[in-house]
C-alpha cells in the first residue's frame, strides 16, 4: 500500500450510517415499490397491465445494447491484468483451476436443484406475442439448418470480421475476440501491456457507467414486468416467482455452507468465521446490492488477515470476473425456470450443453447490478434452438426482470463470499498465507479493521507500478 493511501483520511462512519439509514434513496427500495405497485395494478386492472409489457421490453433492449462491450472489456481486463501467465506461475494456475472447479460446482448445483424443485412447473400458459411469432419461427428454421462441429465453429464460433460480432451482437464470437485480444495483450512488454489494459479498463468504466444509468429504470421495468405477468397470467403466477426466489436463495445458502464450507475446512479454516470477519462488507452489499463497493476494502482486509499481497492482488480482482458462484447458480436456475414456465422439458443432453455454454458466458457477468440479467439474456440468445426461441426468451426475461433485483442480492453476496474463500484457499495452496495472523483475524475480526481505516473508500490503486493491483472497479461488481 502506498504512503499516500496510508495517510489518506478514513471515511466518516457517521456519513456511511446516514446513507444506509435513508432507505428511500436506495434503488432496491424503489424496485420493491415497483413490484408492489405492479402486483396491485395487475390484480386491479389486468387489461391495462397487459399493455405495460413495453416497459420491461425497453429495459431489456437497453441492456442488450451493451452486452457485447461488457463481455469484451471484462474478459480482456480479467485475463490481461494477470500479466504473463507463465510469469505468474503457480498463483495463476491454481487460481484459474480453482475458479473453473467452483464454476462447475455452482452451475451443477443450480441445475440439480432446479430440476428437483421445478419452480416453473405449472406456470400459467404464456400468451404468445403476435409481433414476434414470425421472427421466432424464422429463428427456429435457421437454427435447424446444418449441423456438426465444423459448421458450428465456422458459422457460430469464429468471427468473420472484427466489428461484425459487435454489430450483430453475437456473444460467442465476441468471447473469441476477447480471448484472442487478451492473449495478445499478455505477451506485450509490461509498460505497454499496462497502457493497453488501462485504456480498455477506462472504456469499460464508461460502459459500466451506462449500465448504472440504465439500472435507474429497473423500478419501472420491475413494475411493468410484474404488472404484465399478473395481469396476463393471473395472481397464481406469483407463487412460481416466489418459489424461484426461495429456491435460488436456498441454493446459494447450500453452496456457501456445504461446498465453500467443505473447501474452507480442507484449507484449515471455518467459513462462518470468515463470513464474520467480512460482516461489514456483507452489510454494505446488502445496502447497495453491488459487490463492486467492497473490492477496495477486501483487498486491504484479506492482506491484513494473512494472505500475501501478490495472491490478494491477483486472485481477488480476477475472481470478480472469473469466479461468480452466485451468478452461475442464478444462470442455470433462471434458464431452466424459463423453459419450465414455457412447458418445455429439456433433455439432460441439452441442459449439459447449456451449462457448457454458461461456463464461457458467465465470465462476462461481472459488473453492476443487472449484469446477471444481461448475461442470462445473452446466454439464451447464443444457445437458441427450438427450446429458446426469440419469443420465449423475450417473455421469459420480462417475467424474471420483475424479481431480478431481489435475486441480485443473493448473487452479490455469494460471489463475494466465494471470492474471499478463493483468496485464502489459493494463498494456502501457494504457502504464502500467514496462518497465525489468519487465525487471529478469524477469532477477532477487530484486528483487521485498522487496515480498512487506512484505505480511501473507492480507491484500488495499491501500487501504481503493479499491473495486477491496478484493477479498478469498472469491471467488477454484482452479476
Amino acid at each position: 500500500m502506498s504512503t499516500q493511501e496510508a495517510d489518506a483520511p478514513p471515511p466518516e462512519p457517521e456519513q456511511t450510517t446516514r446513507r444506509r439509514s435513508r432507505v428511500y434513496t436506495q434503488l432496491w427500495f424503489w424496485v420493491v415499490v415497483g413490484i408492489t405497485l405492479g402486483i396491485v395494478v395487475g390484480l386491479a386492472a389486468p387489461g391495462f397491465a397487459e399493455d405495460l409489457k413495453f416497459l420491461p421490453d425497453i429495459f431489456i433492449q437497453l441492456i442488450k445494447m451493451i452486452t457485447a462491450p461488457v463481455i469484451f472489456c471484462t474478459v480482456i481486463v480479467g485475463i490481461a491484468s494477470i500479466g504473463s501467465l507463465a510469469a505468474a506461475g503457480g498463483i495463476a494456475a491454481r487460481a484459474l483451476a480453482y475458479f473453473l472447479l467452483m464454476t462447475l460446482l455452482a452451475l451443477g448445483l443450480g441445475l440439480i436443484v432446479v430440476n428437483i424443485v421445478q419452480p416453473g412447473a405449472g406456470f400459467p400458459p404464456i400468451p404468445p406475442d403476435p409481433a414476434t411469432i414470425a421472427e421466432a419461427q424464422a429463428d427456429v428454421a435457421t437454427g435447424s439448418e446444418g449441423g456438426g462441429a465444423i459448421e458450428f465453429i465456422e458459422n457460430t464460433l469464429l468471427p468473420d470480421s472484427f466489428v461484425g460480432p459487435f454489430v450483430e451482437n453475437e456473444i460467442l464470437r465476441v468471447l473469441v475476440l476477447a480471448i484472442l485480444v487478451a492473449a495478445a495483450t499478455s505477451m506485450l512488454a509490461p509498460p505497454l501491456r499496462k497502457r493497453v489494459v488501462g485504456g480498455i479498463d477506462l472504456f469499460a468504466k464508461v460502459i459500466f457507467g451506462m449500465i448504472r444509468l440504465i439500472m435507474f429504470l429497473a423500478p419501472i421495468a420491475a413494475f411493468g414486468g410484474i404488472a404484465y405477468t399478473v395481469g396476463a397470467l393471473g395472481g397464481e403466477s406469483l407463487g412460481n416467482l416466489l418459489a424461484l426466489m426461495l429456491t435460488f436463495w436456498g441454493t446459494c445458502a447450500l453452496f456457501v455452507v456445504v461446498i465453500l464450507g467443505g473447501v474452507s475446512a480442507l484449507s484449515g479454516f471455518n467459513v462462518f468465521k470468515l463470513i464474520r470477519m467480512i460482516k461489514d462488507e456483507i452489510l454494505i452489499i446488502v445496502g447497495t446490492s453491488s459487490s463492486e463497493t467492497v473490492l477496495p476494502r477486501l483487498l486491504a482486509k484479506l492482506e491484513s488477515a494473512g494472505a500475501s499481497r501478490s495472491t490478494v492482488s491477483m486472485v481477488l480482482p480476477t475472481g470478480y470476473s472469473f469466479n461468480l458462484d452466485g451468478t452461475c447458480i442464478y444462470l442455470t436456475m433462471a434458464a431452466l425456470f424459463i423453459a419450465q414456465a414455457g412447458g418445455q422439458d429439456l433433455p439432460w443432453g441439452v441442459q449439459l450443453g447449456l451449462v457448457a455454454l454458461m461456463l464461457l458466458t458467465s465470465k462476462g457477468a461481472a459488473g453492476v447490478s443487472g449484469a446477471g440479467l444481461v448475461t442470462l439474456a445473452a446466454s439464451l440468445q447464443a444457445f437458441g434452438g427450438e427450446f429458446y426461441t426469440t419469443e420465449s426468451i423475450a417473455i421469459g426475461i420480462a417475467i424474471i426482470a420483475g424479481i431480478d433485483r431481489i435475486m441480485s442480492e443473493g448473487r452479490a453476496l455469494t460471489n463475494v463470499i466465494g471470492n474471499t474463500v478463493a483468496v485464502m484457499v489459493v494463498s494456502g495452496w501457494n504457502g504464502d498465507r500467514d496462518d497465525e495472523r489468519f487465525k487471529a483475524a478469524l477469532d477477532d475480526p477487530e484486528l483487521v479493521r485498522d487496515a480498512i481505516e487506512q484505505e480511501t473508500h473507492g480507491d484500488l490503486d495499491h501500487d501504481e507500478d503493479d499491473t495486477s493491483t491496478d484493477r479498478t472497479p469498472a469491471t467488477a461488481g454484482t452479476r
